[in-house]
């Protein structure tokens, strides 16, 4: 534990004050640089499949704008209709698989929902057309094929649900069809302040249509289009099934008044809209089909001059997939033992569904700023304290706000989670770091006039429906862990790398090929300029962290380096502290205010690391110079107050029944954290014990990766079992990581480190790729003594970093490094 050097500390400031040279060279050609750069990034991105909770919907990021879903249901019976109906997703849908196969935020892709209830696989493909200047035009092609176990002739309805959000923002149906429906391609025209003029068209399409010989077939014919336009008021909009199944229950309703239930037509009849095109904020478009079909939507912007087509959209969709395939080679080919076909389509899919998880939200939330006193957790029993003030109730609601943004699952928690999205970001700065400092940027406007961000965005009243009351409300002096730092140093690494290269990215903006992914890396003036930007907001929030997270030293009579540095997470119950992202990690038993955190010191340690670096892109010697010595405070402390030389491992603390310093050993990740940071010397003894309970089976190490808990622990496997054994990849990621960094350092644990680092990655990759080719999906956390999936199935979030590590190398093949020479920061380099 070595506070960083000071001739380190002199070399990365040289070195970063290179950049701020650079930075303030030619600002007016800059400025000209920077915002020509926005405008083509909001272009690149403002439409997209950003309504993630849906298994395919359009809209662009802009609020009350246009939105767009997709339906469908198998209709060969009257029974079962009403439960068969898809449109958001759901767990335990009778899904056998559904995702994307391929997906490229800027440019589309290929996903494929494979619904084996309704015994049909069905396929969108989404492509954007650039041009104009509103966005450009998209287009989207839906094919369904009955399953292997599917009648020849499956009858199925398919439904495209068109909304316009903002008041008076009516989109109008061209009405060239007739009473039964329209025999070609149905076109929408509307206009909006954010999209001017534009002109939506549900195309005819292919496929053969049920029949029938009911009398009814005048009104409802089954080989045409129907289209149902409705003005509802704006707060219902995004209901879109309760919409339809009012509009198929009237519909149900007069088949019964006029013929009979008796006499009724077949059920695909039944549940056909009735065609009543018009003027609207809400229009359904509904087609039937018996076996096969295929059919497009194509949104032209009135801006673009050209008018989207099919032939344009096979053209792109092409074009799309290949452009894919190749960046996927480049970025993230699988490296040995993973460099085969299987792990490529594998990695292929990962990356797309995260990417694909992308959304746009918008609306108010929840929080409770009562400032109650009780919120401050200073007494003993605080816990019923608390209680007691959340029962009071005095939560109102906020905003609106907006927030573009990954997700951990599509089906279960289809919103915006704080702690996640550092690592949902990782593997996407790796793809495309613009798109991924978009959303940094818009997660960081979310923040207060103190520094606070809530740990869960629950936006809107679609976003509420999926969660529970007691779970809704956000509080102001709750954290979450800060890991939106460890993509900002991944963007400061890609900085430095540069090495000054910033003028080819000029040359490419006056070309107009610039390359939106890597603008602000190609260009370091700009990302210089982003840093600066954002700084004063990344002050904030640490400082904020200092005043409501702290740990109390000088009331124990702690013996301790710093008497500053120590941290305890609020929002402490019994059983759980949910603001750690460990919900019931052991803790200490009672919970006591005395409790110090080491996960929450580690955060803090590499938060002030980063911070460091920031400041010295930005050019403030001063707060690097109080960076470092927080660094240096917490380096110290790690050991003083949470290292145990017993259990051999780091430890959360309390004080006992005599008020002094006691360690609180559960071993697991939280003993591990230090570690999973970077804040260890790889000379440090501490590292070698810590390697040892890692790699130890009797404790941590499992065939499927690293469990959450010893199993040794009293506690292992017990209660709700969330933290107390699974396998989750996002820690057994940063595992994996620092293995490899330290694999790389000379030092006496590098041998031990990289053969770690060599079965760890084996066995997550497998562990993850097993259950991912026998269920179709991946899940939330995996079992340490078989490997299956379990909890949340399609957990596209953060278990998507195994596509890092399958594209991370062998580290026999660096040469080791000198752990004596200085090392930057005074931590191992950190490849995070």
């Amino acid at each position: 534990m070595a506070p960083p050097s000071q001739l380190a500390a002199l070399l990365s400031f040289i070195l970063v004050s290179f950049f701020v040279l650079c930075s303030l060279c030619e600002p007016q050609s800059e400025g000209v640089l920077n915002g020509e750069i926005g405008r083509l990034n909001n272009q690149s991105l403002l439409w997209g499949p950003y309504r993630p909770n849906l298994y395919f919907g359009v809209r662009p990021r802009i609020p009350k704008s246009l939105a767009t879903g997709l339906l469908w249901a198998k209709v060969d019976n009257y029974v079962d209709v009403q439960n068969s109906f898809r449109y958001t997703c759901e767990q335990n849908e009778g899904m056998a698989g559904y995702g994307w196969d391929e997906y490229d935020t800027r440019k589309g892709g290929v996903q494929s929902i494979h619904d084996a209830g309704n015994k049909i696989d069905i396929t969108t493909e989404f492509v954007k057309i650039p041009g104009g200047s509103h966005g450009g035009s998209w287009a989207a092609r839906i094919k369904g094929v009955p399953r292997d176990d599917a009648p020849s002739d499956l009858k199925t309805t398919v439904l495209f649900y068109i909304s316009s959000e903002a008041l008076g923002e009516a989109v109008e149906v061209a009405n060239d069809g007739d009473e039964a429906g329209f025999d070609g391609d149905v076109t929408f025209f509307g206009k909006s302040a954010a999209l001017g003029d534009y002109k939506l068209v549900v195309t005819k399409g292919k496929g053969e249509h049920p029949s029938s010989e009911h009398p009814i077939s005048t009104q409802r014919d089954l080989d045409k289009t129907t289209v149902k336009s409705l003005t509802v008021p704006l707060e219902h909009l995004w209901q879109t099934k309760q919409l339809l199944f009012q509009q198929l229950k009237a519909g149900v309703d007069e088949i019964i008044q006029q013929y009979g239930a008796e006499n009724a037509p077949p059920p695909w009849q039944v549940y056909q809209l009735v065609n009543k095109p018009g003027v609207g904020n809400a229009h359904f478009v509904q087609k039937v089909f018996e076996g096969a079909f295929e059919f497009d939507i194509l949104f032209s912007s009135g801006s673009a001059g050209k008018d989207t087509t099919s032939e344009d959209l096979t053209r792109e969709i092409k074009s799309t997939t290949e452009a894919f395939n190749q960046r996927f080679t480049d970025v993230f080919a699988p490296q040995a033992p993973f460099d085969t076909d299987k792990y490529r389509e594998f990695g292929r899919s990962m990356l797309s569904n995260l990417a694909g998880g992308i959304g746009y939200f918008y609306g108010q939330h929840v929080v409770d700023r009562s400032y109650a006193p009780e919120y401050d957790e200073e007494n003993e029993g605080f816990w019923e304290e608390t209680a007691e003030a959340r029962a009071r109730r005095q939560e109102k609601l906020e905003g609106p706000y907006e927030l573009f943004s990954s997700i951990p699952s599509r089906p279960f928690f289809p919103r915006g989670f704080l702690w996640d999205e550092g690592f949902h970001l990782l593997p996407i700065a790796d793809w495309d770091i613009d798109l991924t400092l978009d959303i940094v940027k818009s997660w960081y406007n979310l923040m207060d006039d103190d520094g606070w961000i809530a740990r869960e965005q629950i936006l809107g009243d679609e976003a509420r429906s999926k969660v529970p009351p007691e779970f809704q409300v956000q509080y102001p002096h709750y954290a979450n862990p800060p890991t939106l730092y460890l993509v900002l140093e991944a963007f400061t690494e890609m900085l430095q790398k540069t090495n000054g290269s910033q003028h080819a990215g000029k040359e490419h903006v006056s070309q107009g090929t610039v390359p939106l992914e890597s603008a602000h890396v190609d260009n370091p003036s700009l990302g210089i300029e982003y840093l600066r930007s954002l700084y004063p907001l990344l002050r904030r929030q640490f400082l904020w962290f200092k005043k409501t997270q702290f740990g109390d030293i000088k009331s124990y009579d702690r013996e301790a380096y710093s008497t500053k540095e120590a941290y305890r997470w609020r929002g402490r119950s019994v059983q759980h502290i949910l603001t750690s992202g460990l919900d019931d990690y052991p803790r200490q038993q009672p919970p006591h205010p005395g409790e110090l955190h080491v996960d929450l010191m580690s955060w803090m340690g590499m938060t002030a690391r980063v911070l460091s670096k920031i400041a010295g892109f930005v050019g403030l010697p001063e707060d690097v110079q109080e960076y470092d010595k927080v660094f240096d405070g917490i380096a110290h402390n790690l050991v003083d107050l949470h290292w145990s030389e017993k259990a051999g491992c780091f430890c959360d603390a309390t004080v006992d029944d005599f008020e002094e310093h006691a360690l609180v050993c559960h071993k697991g990740y939280i003993s591990l954290f230090p570690f999973l940071l970077g804040l260890l010397q790889p000379d440090d003894p501490k590292l070698g014990k810590l390697l040892d309970l890692l790699g130890d089976e009797e404790e941590l190490f499992s065939p499927h990766g690293i469990r959450s808990l010893s199993k040794k622990d009293e506690l292992y496997g017990t209660e709700e079992n969330y933290w107390r054994s699974p396998v989750w990849i996002n820690i057994n990621y940063l595992a994996i990581v620092q293995l490899r960094n330290y694999a790389q350092q000379s030092s006496p644990y590098a041998a031990k480190a990289k053969t770690l680092y060599t079965q760890l990655r084996r066995n997550v990759v497998e562990t993850v790729y097993q259950s991912w080719v026998e269920t179709g999906f991946a899940w939330e956390q995996y079992n340490p003594e078989t490997g299956r999936g379990q909890r949340t199935q399609h957990f596209t979030g953060w278990t998507s970093l195994v596509v890092k590590i399958m594209a991370l190398d062998d580290p026999s093949s660096a040469a080791p490094q000198d752990y004596s020479a200085p090392v930057e920061d005074g931590h191992a380099r950190d490849e995070l």
